[in-house]
């Protein structure tokens, strides 16, 4: 364990939210608040019979012995004051609506509209969320493809340095490490050079709450000084879904200002069970986090080794070939290369489940994603490598000349993301039409999964020449309108 093992064992043994729940559940109160189900009794009985009753009583709203999220002066706060010295930060605000929330609080609480941020074209969909209420500009980084590994990579050191050397007037950084893949950019440096020159650095963290508890893990952005860093603790740790943290360490950014942002985002009617989950996940990973995550690596290790060796169709790449990159790799993510059995990731994805009951986070034309999480088993690893194997031997496809492309993203920005979003202003020309026009929407081909057309910046005739080419394989691009892609919504005067 990282700097956690500076915090105080016993008391990071508490979880005073899942208490002070569990007290209120046991003295089964006659219930005349919100929600209606009262404790479960009008809850469908299917529902009730799978999971049982006593669940419901968890389900409660805001009174004075469970806490407002807020404005937390009881069990919310003690909660929340554990995980920031858990993780070794200053603040760690709780997240009911998922990470998603937290990339917007981080832009809304970095800058001011006007702004500008430096930002990679790989992050997560919510990035345009946080960019359009903002109001801030977006200076983008082009992502680096690797088309032996099939791979997009976030971005590195040198492009942050060339970005910050090209635009110095930029207010934040946006990072996002680990990649879906599990890749791990070099945070340490990014954070050291951006603060050198008073840049905010914002990180999203989504796949990375348990790094800071195991040192065989890469570094997290809460031990390398991040100023605003969003992990999705249900992604990998044993929080319900949408249970995430905000975690705050930062000099350059108010603390209040972050506070107010985060409750103007959330629900008025916080789920407690997803909040008592974050309490128990955190004590859960401090007290054991080395060692369950000892247990992980160890399968994750055996389960990419097995691949490698075994399955001539499919490969892994392993932590070393990312460090030869320049990168790091958190190893319980094993990503899976299936371009040599003629046959597309999301072909695979689809037998897992329906044949081998395996289920998969995510798949595009060339990999699988198999991500594990605290959870996870050596015996889970084992079903699915040996599925793989069974695959392997019973299905064969035609071998295709797929390549990982993206066209030069680095276009011109006319107008703020956030004037063109909200304008009326809009019409729809034929994309053999578009190029010089000002995009309106946003449309991200899948895969690769990144944007190709952000609202604000001007058609070139590449981007409008791959877009064709994207839809006419087929290929899903997401926010086109229509069932085939022949027309672009374009600004207009």
């Amino acid at each position: 364990m990282k700097k956690a093992l500076n915090s105080n064992i016993a008391k990071q043994s508490k979880a005073p939210l899942f208490d002070i729940l569990l007290d209120h559940a046991k003295r089964n109160v006659t219930s005349f608040h919100c929600p209606g189900h009262k404790n479960g009794r009008s809850i469908d009985e299917n529902l009730k019979n799978y999971v049982g009753e006593e669940v419901f009583k968890f389900d409660v709203t805001v009174f004075n012995e469970v806490d407002s999220l807020h404005d937390p002066v009881g069990p919310i706060k003690k909660a929340q004051e554990l995980m920031s010295e858990a993780y070794g930060v200053k603040h760690s605000l709780f997240l009911v609506n998922g990470t998603s929330v937290g990339n917007m609080a981080m832009f809304l609480s970095a800058c001011d509209s006007g702004d500008s941020i430096i930002v990679s074209r790989s992050s997560h969909k919510s990035i345009m969320a946080g960019i359009v209420m903002s109001g801030v500009w977006p200076i983008w980084i082009q992502p680096k493809v690797d088309q032996n590994l099939d791979l997009i990579f976030s971005v590195t050191y040198d492009q942050i340095k060339e970005a910050l050397d090209k635009y110095p007037e930029s207010k934040a950084v946006f990072v996002t490490s680990p990649t879906y893949n599990g890749v791990v950019t070099n945070l340490r440096k990014i954070v050291d050079l951006c603060h050198k020159r008073g840049k905010i650095v914002l990180v999203d963290e989504a796949h990375g709450a348990h790094l800071h508890f195991n040192d065989n893990l890469p570094e997290s952005a809460v031990d390398v000084g991040a100023d605003l860093c969003v992990q999705s603790t249900h992604k990998i740790l044993s929080a319900m879904s949408q249970g995430s943290v905000l975690h705050f360490n930062s000099k350059l950014i108010d603390i209040n200002r972050v506070k107010k942002i985060v409750s103007m985002l959330q629900t008025t009617s916080p789920n407690y069970l997803t909040l008592a989950s974050l309490d128990l996940a955190r004590r859960q990973v401090f007290l054991h986090g080395k060692e369950s995550f000892d247990k992980v690596i160890k399968a994750a290790r055996w389960g990419r080794m097995y691949v490698n060796n075994n399955i001539p169709s499919m490969r892994c790449f392993t932590r070393k070939e990312m460090q030869n990159l320049g990168f790091n790799l958190d190893e319980t993510k094993l990503t899976v290369n299936v371009t040599k059995t003629g046959l597309s990731g999301n072909e695979i994805e689809e037998i897992l489940a329906k044949e081998y009951n395996v289920q998969l986070d995510y798949a595009d034309l060339f990999n699988l994603v198999a991500i594990m999480g605290e959870g996870s088993t050596k015996e889970d690893v084992e079903i699915f490598v040996r599925a793989l194997e069974s695959i392997n031997k019973n299905y064969h496809g035609k071998q295709k000349n797929w390549v990982l492309k993206i066209p030069s993203l680095a276009t011109e920005m006319v107008m703020r993301p956030r004037e063109v979003f909200l304008s009326n202003n809009t019409k729809k020309v034929s994309l053999k039409k578009a190029v010089g026009h000002v995009a309106a929407q946003t449309l991200t081909p899948y895969p690769p999964g990144i944007p190709v057309l952000i609202p604000g910046e001007r058609i070139t005739k590449e981007i409008c020449d791959y877009l064709i080419e994207m839809s006419s394989k087929d290929i899903r691009i997401s926010g086109q309108e229509t069932e085939k892609l022949r027309m672009v919504k374009v600004f207009t005067n």
